[in-house]
C-alpha cells in the first residue's frame, strides 16, 4: 500500500489536547475563520480529463448499466484495456497558474482557499510519501498543494485541504464484478485495497475499512499538516464510520496541537456525526440550516449543479444565487465554501470565473455586512418563498425557506422581495434585501416598535452602494423607501445604525 513504512499511532505534537473527545472539547474555532464567511473550494483532478457527467466518474465508469460504463466503453474501449489510471498521462496541467488563480479568488472576494488534496480516486495531489500515485511523480508532476499554498498565502488568505482519502476504499468495488483493471495486482497500490460489501455509504456500522488502511489514512492525514501546515482540513463524510473514530481523535489531537503553536488556529470540518459537537466546525453539503445555529458551521456547495469536478456541460447556477446562498448561510452564522471545478489543462474554466467575479462585485459594495458580521437575534424574515409544504404562520423568528439535510439546496425556491435577512458587526444592523420590492417600499417587520425590546432607538437608515434613505418607524416595523434606481444586483443592504 504505501511507500513508506506506517506507524498505528504517530506520535502527537506536543500542546494542550489529548485524543480523547472530553479534552477535544475545549477546542474553539479560531477568530479569523468566523470573519472570514467566505472560501474557494477547488476539485481539480484526473477526473477533469474524461470531463464526463461528474467527478464520480472513476467511480461510475466502472459500474455495469450507468451511463459511465457506456460512454467510457464507447469512447475509450473496455475497462480492462483503458482504465482510470490511463487518464493520468493526460492529466498535464500545462495551463496550472496558481497567482492567477489565486488572483481570481481574491477578486472574489474569498478569504480562504481549500484544494482537494485527495479525492475518492487516491490520486494525491502533492508530493505524498505514502503512495507513487500522486502529481509530482506522474500527471503534472508538480507539487499543486505546495504551489497553491505558497501563492495564497502570499496574497494574505487563509489556506486549507481536504481529504477525502476515507472514501476511497470502496471507491472502485465495481471494477471487481467484471473484466478491468481493477483486479490487476500490478495497479493495486491505486484501487485497492477495494471494499466489497458496502451498500449505505453513510452508515457508522457495517462492514469496516482494513486496519492497515486506517492507519494508511491516519498517516497520509498527519503528513499532510506537518509538511503543509494548512490553517483548516475539510473531511468529506465516510469518516463518519466508527471504524474512524480513535484514528480520527488522534488526528484532531495532534493537528490542534500544531495549530495552537501558532498565533491564529486552525479549524476541521467534518459533517454528519463524525465527530461530536464542539471539537470540529460542522459542515453540511450542498445545502443550508433551516434556522440559527449557535455555533459556527459552514455549507460546502458549487457553481455547478451537476458536478464538483469539471466537465464538458456544467450546469451552472445564476449569480443571484450564490449571492442568495452567501447571505443566507451567514445570517444563520455559518461560512460558505464554494467550490469550481478546473479543467484538465490546469485553467479556470470562463464559466466558474464569471461567477467568481460576480460574487466578488457584489462584496465589493456590500461586504460590510458580511466578513466580520455575526448573527443578529433573528436570522431573517419573509416565509412567502417558503414552498406550500413548508407554509405556516408567518414567525419572524424564521419559518424555514430551506427543507433541511445535505445535497438539497437544488429544492431550495428563489427567494424574493419579502425575503430579508440580517446580521450585525460594530453596532451596527444590516437587513440584506433578497429580492427588491416592486414599489419600493419595504417593511422590517423585525424592528417593529412593539417588538423589539433591546434596539429602543433608531439613528440612521443607509442603502450601501447609495447613501441615506427615508425611513419611519411604527408598531409594524421599520419602513424604508428605496432609491428608483437599484444599486446593483442580487440583493441590496439596509445599514441601520
Amino acid at each position: 500500500m504505501s511507500r513508506e513504512s506506517v506507524a498505528p499511532f504517530p506520535p502527537l505534537a506536543a500542546g494542550p489536547f489529548a485524543p480523547d473527545w472530553a479534552s477535544l472539547g475545549r477546542y474553539q474555532v479560531p477568530a479569523w475563520y468566523e470573519d472570514a464567511k467566505f472560501g474557494i473550494f477547488i476539485h481539480s483532478g484526473v477526473y477533469s480529463v474524461p470531463a464526463y457527467l461528474s467527478e464520480w466518474y472513476p467511480r461510475m465508469m466502472y459500474r455495469q448499466g450507468s451511463a459511465e460504463f457506456e460512454h467510457h466503453r464507447t469512447t475509450y474501449g473496455p475497462q480492462d484495456r483503458f482504465g482510470y489510471k490511463d487518464f493520468i498521462p493526460a492529466f498535464t496541467a500545462p495551463r496550472f497558474d496558481p497567482a492567477a488563480w489565486v488572483s481570481l479568488f481574491r477578486e472574489a472576494g474569498a478569504r480562504f482557499v481549500v484544494p482537494v488534496a485527495e479525492h475518492h480516486d487516491g490520486f494525491a495531489m502533492y508530493d505524498c510519501p505514502f503512495t507513487r500515485w500522486n502529481s509530482v511523480g506522474m500527471g503534472p508532476r508538480r507539487d499543486i498543494i505546495a504551489e497553491l499554498s505558497e501563492h495564497v498565502r502570499g496574497a494574505g488568505l487563509h489556506f486549507g485541504v481536504s481529504s477525502h482519502r476515507a472514501e476511497h476504499t470502496w471507491f472502485f468495488d465495481g471494477g471487481l464484478e467484471f473484466p478491468s483493471d481493477v483486479q490487476d495486482p500490478a495497479y493495486a497500490d491505486l484501487y485497492g485495497p477495494v471494499l466489497r460489501g458496502v451498500t449505505d455509504h453513510h452508515e457508522r456500522v457495517g462492514n469496516p475499512p482494513s486496519e492497515a488502511f486506517l492507519q494508511d489514512w491516519l498517516a497520509r492525514c498527519c503528513h499532510l499538516v506537518e509538511r503543509y501546515r494548512p490553517d483548516l482540513v475539510f473531511f468529506d463524510w465516510w469518516i463518519v464510520h466508527r471504524a474512524f473514530e480513535p484514528y480520527l481523535r488522534h488526528f484532531a489531537a495532534h493537528y490542534y496541537n500544531l495549530g495552537a503553536q501558532g498565533a491564529q488556529g486552525v479549524v476541521i470540518n467534518s459533517k454528519y456525526e463524525a465527530m461530536p459537537e464542539g471539537t470540529s466546525v460542522f459542515d453540511v453539503e450542498r445545502a443550508q440550516l433551516q434556522g440559527l445555529r449557535g455555533q459556527v458551521w459552514q455549507s460546502d456547495t458549487a457553481v455547478a449543479k451537476n458536478s464538483w469536478g469539471y466537465t464538458e456541460a456544467q450546469d451552472y447556477k445564476e449569480a443571484r444565487e450564490l449571492v442568495h446562498d452567501l447571505v443566507d448561510v451567514v445570517s444563520k452564522n455559518g461560512v460558505l465554501l464554494l467550490n469550481i471545478g478546473p479543467r484538465g489543462d490546469g485553467s479556470i474554466p470562463e464559466g466558474d470565473a464569471a461567477l467568481l467575479r460576480a460574487l466578488g462585485s457584489w462584496l465589493g459594495v456590500h461586504g460590510e455586512a458580511i466578513y466580520g458580521s455575526r448573527p443578529w437575534r433573528v436570522y431573517g424574515e419573509g416565509p412567502a418563498s417558503a414552498p406550500a409544504d413548508l407554509r405556516g404562520p408567518v414567525r419572524l423568528d424564521g419559518l424555514p425557506p430551506t427543507p433541511e439535510g445535505a445535497v438539497n439546496d437544488h429544492l431550495r425556491p428563489p427567494f424574493g422581495p419579502e425575503d430579508i435577512r440580517y446580521t450585525t458587526r460594530d453596532g451596527i444592523l444590516y437587513a440584506i434585501l433578497l429580492g427588491w420590492p416592486p414599489d419600493g417600499k419595504v417593511c422590517l417587520r423585525s424592528l417593529g416598535t412593539r417588538l423589539t425590546l433591546r434596539e429602543r432607538t433608531v439613528a440612521t437608515v443607509r442603502l450601501l452602494g447609495h447613501g441615506p434613505v427615508p425611513w419611519q418607524r411604527d408598531a409594524d416595523g421599520l419602513h424604508a423607501t428605496l432609491p428608483s434606481e437599484r444599486p446593483g444586483n442580487h440583493a441590496w443592504v439596509l445599514a441601520i445604525t
